[in-house]
């Protein structure tokens, strides 16, 4: 049986370093995974970015949450 694996990461003003940790997380010779990202309200591209790549890949997950837990 093939289990998935769900890679969480939270996300914060991470604009600069979301290509890198996606194509990391897509480059993983396991296939079976899921990325949920939580965007801990940026203030920066982030949400947009990870709008873009989610509608791209159906692995990723995203939530936006309604305030900043810090």
């Amino acid at each position: 049986m093939n289990e998935l694996v769900s890679i969480i990461t939270p996300v914060h003003n991470a604009e600069k370093f979301l290509g890198s940790c996606l194509q990391s997380v897509a480059d993983q010779t396991y296939p079976h995974w899921e990325h949920i990202l939580v965007d801990d309200c940026s203030d920066d591209a982030s949400w947009e970015l990870l709008k873009a790549h989610a509608a791209k890949d159906p692995r990723v997950k995203i939530a936006k949450l309604a305030e900043n837990s810090g």
